[in-house]
């Protein structure tokens, strides 16, 4: 039998009668193979008792058992065999191999090299080690090393540097938060360690980018960590400019992480690497909170040199210390694993942080007085930046909460030492945060304490247990340790046992044992531990378990015992002696304590720990929450946290007010405390409720239909919040860092947002998966910055998504410019932790949002917008929160996900399938699809074009322009351009009379034709078309619906309406050719083509024969012109923007004999399309001469990366600045020099010291500006700045200028055009129209 247990050789006849012998697997869970992620990943080689990733080694193993089998049966072979070996390319055993790795075998393996494997350690199969360092781990010569290490760096260097080294040898850091960077000059040492580390633990590192993982835009800076390593290194990194440690952060902490590689999906991973970091530059700790001050432990060199002779002598001689260095290290980490829990990185923080080094300078006043006011704190920090020459300190506002770091307490009013009152004071000096100033080592003191001294006293000596249960009922165990009879049948006493052996005794309900079975990294109960932990308890009597390693507690409970839960912590029990329960117990050693009362601090089974009555306060509330903090409860921290989650709920459901929100923090703080369950206190805090009910459910509306609610979320690094209302009352509720309970509360209701879909409800989704502040502000910026980060089932958490519904897109800000809703920006960059004395300025803006989202959803366009949805939503059976493009499909399609599509050839006309067109669809003319001479072409550029006659139509619709002022422009649309197209090739093929219907429809409702629409789409539209205004919104509906179809056609990504074959976008080419065609038809009947748009062409001096001739040409093609209307004079300066008149209604009667619709309504009124004639200063004082008001003297900015800042450094030093975050939207007026004005400017990347560039904002230089909503609210109107909208009429009279006579065109009284019959010269026409225009 093969050696290999997924393997068989097997024989078989071939041809011309010759034995084959080829391997056969076995579809079986194998031990020596791996599978992971469907195809090989390691194999196991008994002759080196290791496994292998290379798949070449199996193969090589597969041939070496077919040729042992040959060996081992040649003799009952016969000349004539085969041998089929792996590396026979041609016998097929290599294909057979393969699929069954990718294809028959489901995924069975073990990460493999999870632990270090020495030279000298036993490695088993189930080790799964793949390599193995070239030295054993044992005691030995470090003299070399001893020189070298012990000259580079102080001994309280190189133990930080031996500490690592030894958790590492040790196992333990895989678990260790903390990496080491080596922070000094170029030849300091740093590489000489770093070269050590990487040399004992060769196999086991790897490298990676340090400013990668600082950076926030880099999304690949995990890929280096992808192969998982124990040690990752970077000789010379930088982490001076980190933009978000976020990530950093969670490496460290071996948080699980998204990563993503190129060209691979992306994948979670946790990672068990700890870093070392070698760096000339310090590393960024922006503030005393920043993460990397409890995880950084930073090395510094003693600044000694080695001569180089002596230097590369010792280098050498390492390299045969190494199982020494490995041994003496891990003796190093286990005398104190615990050594730098509380470590604090001062001197990189002195290098990296100016305020640190402000409060060591200012170190003794604050130590001496305990205390000192913000006044006074300011002034001595302004005079040290003096001194000190700070380039970039503090504003006050941030100076007031950096100062919080460093003191217990701070008070708005309060006595200082000298008793007077004052305002905004510190008290309570941290002086144990600056190491410089300790008596003792960092990290000593924990060392040089004596052990704490126990009451636990353990003795071969007489049991007081002994004597106070001496009459209870006791019996010895059996053989099988249980107890030999039944209780009923039991007449013996304890008082007559010899305890020294096994027995059971039966204790009266009310006595009670605490079991502590706590075990040690052998995993085998731990004498140490147990003692350790139960030392901590009450005094009472003690004993040791059967064991000897285990420790019971005795306690006379005073409550009722049977309420008690049986479970206190992982491993250990609270034993509960009730009903025939009895204790086992054998005497060894005990102590002389009686046995004491218990009263409180023990969890109970699934009933609430407190009365409700006893919690009648807020004040009560947070005694009980601070004893059970101050461990007065429970020594343990776990029942603790279930203490304060009791009695919390227990005030939440007995509407007990309270809002204890400002204890949040450190209820987190002492739940991550906890030794063993840190992780399970962690989740129990995060469903705390932390504000009572108060008023929300009974402020919400009632009906049979959920609430409606509107909602907002503002996402900042430190600061998560989530504001809402009900729909149609005033009250605004604010959720600051809401717990996922709470977040879970909202879901009940019907969420309405905007672009919540795409943003706001993942990040819902993200708090109810417990996500914390940071990694919901990562995955801010993943969704905003990358588009991607999505959770699938977040996007209908929500009722309906405004922006996904509005027919007209645009940002929110936006709409509240143009509805008149306050719209000024917060002012606070979204990058930067928001301090807590802003967290209300925060919550304002947000509540803003959400009611200008209430207030945008009831707005007229978008509830006739919403209307329509809800109609599309109910023909399609779906929901309102569904998108239009869904919705359509499934109107359209049905639940047909691979609808058969027909494409067709518009250079002939044919199609892939046969056109079975019926007369109500396309009419009974013969409908021509063909355009001889059309190519689709690779150009010069390697891309592929559409050319007809010579003309490049793009992928889109076609565009022409000839510039220039015209008389009598007739402006013909036609109706469904893309729609008809799509219709006239049958491209949906059999749903085409579907989609035709939709169109019908909405043409019998303009027409008031409801009986005709009824009978269409199988009827299903008649319930509709009962009432007028109804029919109006199902008209609405379908054109949303219609209107995203050809969208769809031509999109990118795959759904049902795109074709593959469509390369060259059929649906909109077809109406691009037939407009290029009708151009040169008209052009060869003697007209201007002045413009084509698309669907639109504008035809000047248009006679009314033209215009039938039109009409009819695009009969023949499926297409209807309709006459929208007719310009009386019009300027067209490009092919998107010009400004227009309409004729007058009667004028048009006259020539046509009918009236174009748009005459009807505008005659005689102006049009502008594109920005320039648009912008309505320039279009009031021009064109319809209406008064001028104050909206008309704001201009909306945008950008669309990075943000717009307000620089006011009018009143600064020239080159000082005074940046005010505005956002990317805003709504701006000009202002006149020296009246408060700013620059507006936007980011423009960062210079090569990292600092942050700015430019204007287009449109924006050589002008100052405000926020108009400040313009307005502080009466600046006659501040603002004319000369910027004169410069625009200017430009606006200079471009018309360039086409005719402006005053002519801008007259009211028409004439005759000057062109017709010019009394001047063309330049004198010109010049005398400059002369007479002014502006006012």
């Amino acid at each position: 039998m093969p050696m290999i247990d997924f393997l068989m050789i097997a024989t078989r006849m071939g041809k011309r009668n010759t034995i084959e012998i080829y391997p056969k697997v076995i579809i079986k869970k194998s031990k020596d193979l791996m599978i992971r992620g469907s195809d090989f990943y390691a194999i196991w080689l008994e002759e080196r008792g290791l496994w292998s990733t290379e798949e070449q080694d199996a193969l090589q193993l597969i041939d070496r058992e077919l040729d042992i089998y040959v060996q081992e049966h040649k003799q009952l072979l016969n000349d004539s065999y085969r041998v089929l070996h792996m590396w026979d390319a041609e016998s097929g055993m290599i294909d057979n191999w393969h699929r069954y790795c990718q294809r028959q075998m489901r995924d069975n393996y073990h990460t493999l090299d999870d632990t270090l494997i020495f030279a000298n350690t036993p490695v088993k199969k189930d080790s799964y080690a793949s390599k193995r360092l070239p030295y054993p781990l044992e005691k030995g010569s470090i003299s070399a090393y001893d020189e070298l290490v012990g000259t580079l760096y102080s001994p309280e260097e190189r133990q930080k540097i031996e500490w690592a080294i030894g958790a590492i040898v040790n196992g333990d850091s895989k678990k260790i938060q903390k990496f080491l960077v080596l922070y000094g000059p170029p030849g300091s040492g740093k590489s000489t360690v770093l070269n050590i580390v990487e040399k004992l633990f060769e196999g086991y590192c790897g490298t990676f980018d340090s400013k990668a993982l600082g950076s926030s835009s880099n999304a690949f800076a995990l890929e280096a960590f992808k192969s998982n390593p124990l040690i990752a290194i970077q000789h010379d990194g930088d982490l001076s400019h980190i933009e978000d440690n976020t990530r950093l952060n969670s490496l460290v902490s071996h948080e699980t992480m998204m990563v993503n590689e190129k060209f691979r999906s992306a994948y979670a991973n946790q990672f068990k690497c700890f870093l070392f970091l070698g760096t000339n530059k310090p590393v960024k700790i922006t503030d005393a909170k920043s993460g990397l001050i409890r995880r950084l432990i930073d090395v510094n060199p003693s600044g000694e040199k080695i001569p180089a002779k002596k230097y590369l002598d010792l280098v050498g001689k390492v390299d045969f210390e190494l199982g020494g260095i490995a041994c003496h290290c891990k003796e190093v980490y286990e005398k104190n694993k615990r050594l730098y829990d509380d470590y604090i990185p001062t001197r990189m923080m002195g290098a990296s942080n100016d305020f640190y080094n402000f409060m060591l300078d200012s170190y003794y006043i604050f130590k001496k007085e305990n205390g000192v006011s913000l006044k006074r704190a300011w002034a001595m920090y302004n005079e040290y930046n003096t001194a000190a020459n700070v380039p970039y300190p503090y504003s006050r506002r941030a100076f007031r909460e950096e100062l919080m770091n460093y003191f217990e307490d701070y008070k708005e009013r309060e006595t200082d030492v000298n008793g007077e009152r004052v305002r905004s004071y510190y008290s309570g000096f941290k002086a144990d945060k600056f190491k410089e100033f300790a008596d003792t080592p960092q990290g000593e003191s924990a060392k040089n304490d004596p052990p704490p001294s126990s009451w636990i006293d353990f003795k071969e000596q007489h049991s007081l247990f002994n004597d106070i249960c001496k009459d209870c009922p006791a019996q010895y165990a059996n053989e099988n340790g249980t107890p030999l009879q039944k209780w009923e049948n039991v007449r013996t006493r304890l008082g007559g046992l010899d305890t020294s052996r096994l027995h059971y005794v039966k204790v009266p309900e009310n006595h009670i044992v605490i079991d502590f079975d706590i075990p040690g990294p052998d995993g085998k109960k731990s004498f140490e531990r147990n003692f350790e932990a139960a030392s901590k308890w009450p005094r009472t009597y003690a004993e040791l378990s059967k064991s000897g390693a285990g420790i019971h507690l005795h306690y006379i409970y005073t409550g009722d015992a049977a309420k008690l839960s049986r479970v206190y912590d992982e491993n250990i029990e609270v034993k509960v002696f009730t009903g025939k329960s009895s204790l086992r117990r054998k005497l060894s050693k005990c102590n002389d304590i009686p046995i004491a009362n218990i009263s409180s601090g023990l969890p109970l089974k699934g009933e609430k720990m407190v009365d409700t009555k006893q919690i009648q306060d807020e004040r009560h509330l947070r005694v009980l929450i601070k004893k059970a903090l101050a461990k007065e409860i429970s020594p343990y921290t776990k029942p603790s946290v279930d203490f304060i989650a009791h009695i919390v709920e227990e005030a939440y459901e007995g509407n007990v007010p309270y809002n204890i929100d400002d204890m949040r923090n450190v209820i987190l703080a002492f739940a991550a405390n906890s030794t063993n369950q840190a992780d399970a206190c962690l989740k129990i805090v995060s469903k705390m409720h932390f504000k009572s009910k108060d008023d929300i459910e009974r402020n919400a509306p009632t009906g049979e239909e959920k609430p409606m609610i509107f909602f907002d979320c503002e996402v900042f690094p430190n600061l998560l919040l989530v504001n809402w209302k009900f729909a149609k009352q005033d009250k605004v509720y604010r959720m600051i860092n809401p717990t996922p309970a709470e977040i879970e509360g909202l879901t009940k209701y019907r969420l309405v947002g905007f672009n919540n879909r795409k943003y706001d409800n993942h990040i819902l989704w993200a708090r109810m998966l417990g996500m914390s502040n940071e990694q919901i502000y990562a995955l801010s910026n993943q969704i905003v910055n990358q588009h991607t980060g999505f959770f699938g089932e977040a996007y209908n958490l929500s009722y309906t998504d405004i922006y996904d519904f509005s027919s007209k897109k645009q940002s929110l800000k936006k709409f509240e410019i143009e509805l008149g809703i306050h719209h000024q920006e917060l002012g606070l960059p979204w990058d930067q932790p928001v301090p807590k004395s802003l967290w209300d300025k925060v919550a304002e803006y947000c509540d803003n949002d959400v009611l200008a989202t209430e207030a945008l959803f009831y707005s007229k366009d978008r509830q006739a917008d919403f209307v329509a949805r809800e109609i599309l939503a109910d023909l399609a059976g779906m929901t309102v929160n569904d998108t239009t493009n869904s919705l359509t499909t499934r109107i359209i399609f049905g639940r047909e996900k691979h609808p058969k599509l027909v494409y067709t050839d518009l250079a002939t006309g044919k199609s892939d399938s046969v056109v079975e067109v019926e007369p109500d669809i396309l009419t009974d003319q013969n409908i021509t699809n063909a355009f001889p001479g059309y190519e689709w072409v690779r150009g010069e550029d390697g891309k592929m074009h559409n050319m007809f006659r010579g003309t490049d139509l793009g992928m889109g619709g076609y565009v022409y322009a000839e510039p220039g002022m015209y008389h009598n422009i007739a402006l013909l649309d036609v109706a469904s351009l893309h729609p008809h197209s799509a219709v006239a090739m049958n491209y949906f093929g059999e749903y085409t009379k579907h989609f035709n219907d939709l169109m019908d429809v909405r043409i019998h409702v303009k027409h008031g034709e409801y009986d005709k629409a009824k009978k269409l789409f199988g009827g299903k539209l008649a319930k509709y078309l009962d009432d007028p205004g109804q029919a109006k919104a199902l008209a609405q509906a379908l054109k949303i619906a219609i209107n995203s179809v050809y969208g769809l056609t031509s999109a990118t990504f795959d759904n049902p309406f795109r074709n593959p074959k469509n390369a060259n976008n059929i649906v909109a080419l077809r109406g691009a050719l037939f407009m290029r065609t009708l151009q040169d038809e008209v052009q060869q009947r003697g007209f201007t083509v002045a413009h084509i748009k698309t669907d639109s062409i504008k035809i000047p001096d248009a006679t009314p024969e033209i215009i039938d001739f039109c009409m009819n040409f695009a009969k023949k093609y499926g297409y209807t012109f309709e006459h929208e209307a007719t310009y009386e004079k019009m300027c067209l300066v490009n092919n998107a923007v010009y400004i227009a008149r309409y004729m007058d209604a009667d004028r048009c009667k006259g020539q046509y004999g009918y009236i174009p619709e748009k005459n009807e309504k505008k005659g005689g009124k102006w049009t502008a399309t594109g920005t320039q004639f648009q912008v309505p200063y320039v279009f009031k004082t021009l064109f319809s001469k209406e008064p001028v008001e104050f909206p008309d003297l704001c201009e909306t900015k945008t950008v669309s990366k990075g943000a717009i800042y307000l620089d006011k450094n009018e009143d600064l030093p020239e080159g000082e600045h005074n940046y005010i975050f505005v956002g990317r939207v805003g709504q701006f007026c000009p202002i006149i020099p020296g009246k408060g004005g700013a620059l507006l400017l936007r980011e423009a990347g960062l210079t090569d010291t990292g600092e942050r560039k700015y430019a204007s904002v287009t449109g924006a230089k050589d002008y100052r500006w405000l926020e108009s909503e400040a313009v307005y609210s502080l009466h600046m109107e006659n501040d603002i700045d004319k000369a910027y909208f004169d410069k625009e009429v200017n430009e606006a009279v200079d471009e018309i200028s360039k086409y005719g006579d402006f005053e002519w065109f801008a007259a009211d009284d028409s004439g005759v055009p000057p062109w017709s019959a010019p009394d001047l010269p063309w330049n004198d026409i010109l010049d005398e129209a400059g002369l007479n225009f002014s502006v006012r």
